[in-house]
């Protein structure tokens, strides 16, 4: 009876559907690998967040970018801005406003200077990029914020002549400075005098996103796959079942036996 699931037609359906299957599991499960890094940066951030302000230089160095496990700690900075070399990051909209980040460098007294997100600045209409930005405090100023690791390196950091870019970065910045930079970058999210023009940084977005729902969709097609074919194949199971029956009531036998008698019906009829 299960004979057809042999045949090239049901063989090539059945190769079909298991390579669909494998691809929908390896999908669910890269999208449930997505869900548990989302699960543990989440809650490494957490912890960093509720960890104490440290020095900066416990945290970051001008030769290598922060650990990954130190990003969005606190960290604290004296210094001076560097006001001549502020610029302004584009494309950065709150609560569905334009604005851009004000970026400046923070020369700390041991000579090496940090990166600085001072802030949000809104920008009317459709201004990408206002023609001046908000000068710094000047003197000494105190600094907290969070560590960030720079941007992806590429076009998106480079400082054209406009003094915008659309992504932060301390190695596009370090080419146009003469002074060392720390590798990476801080959002400030307080500061000693404060600039009231500039709005501080907001925390991330700790959701984990849709990976978990996701990689249980791609099990469920795999699910689905593999019940379709079961299917098609009980429904041809139980038509080959239904045939045999049907001919078997039909055998040549029978057919032959009933011509024999036949002509005795009509000449009695008769």
């Amino acid at each position: 009876m299960l004979r057809f699931l042999l045949t090239r037609r049901w063989l090539a359906l059945f190769l079909a559907v298991a390579v669909v299957s494998v691809g929908c599991i390896e999908l669910g499960l890269w999208q449930f690998r997505r869900y548990g890094e989302a699960k543990a940066a989440n809650e490494q951030i957490t912890a960093n967040f509720a960890a104490p302000a440290v020095p900066v230089q416990r945290v970051m160095t001008t030769s290598s970018p922060p650990a990954t496990g130190s990003e969005w700690r606190a960290i604290t900075a004296r210094g001076r801005y560097d006001g001549h070399q502020q610029v302004a990051v584009l494309y950065r909209t709150r609560s569905g406003a334009p604005g851009v980040d004000v970026v400046t460098p923070l020369r700390t007294s041991s000579g090496v200077a940090l990166i600085v997100d001072r802030g949000w600045l809104e920008t009317p209409g459709s201004v990408q990029s206002p023609k001046s930005l908000p000068a710094p405090p000047r003197g000494v100023v105190t600094v907290t914020g969070w560590v960030r690791i720079n941007a992806d390196s590429g076009s998106s950091q480079t400082i054209p002549s406009g003094r915008s870019v659309r992504a932060i970065s301390s190695a596009g910045i370090q080419r146009r400075v003469p002074y060392r930079l720390y590798d990476g970058f801080v959002e400030a999210t307080s500061q000693r005098p404060p600039e009231p023009r500039l709005a501080a940084a907001v925390p991330p977005d700790l959701s984990t996103g849709p990976h978990f729902f996701y990689g249980l969709q791609w099990f469920l097609f795999a699910a689905l796959a593999l019940g379709f074919w079961f299917y098609f194949a009980r429904a041809e199971y139980l038509q080959v079942r239904r045939d045999a029956s049907a001919s078997r009531l039909q055998r040549p036998s029978d057919i032959a036996v009933g011509r024999q008698h036949r002509p005795r019906d009509v000449a009695s009829r008769r």
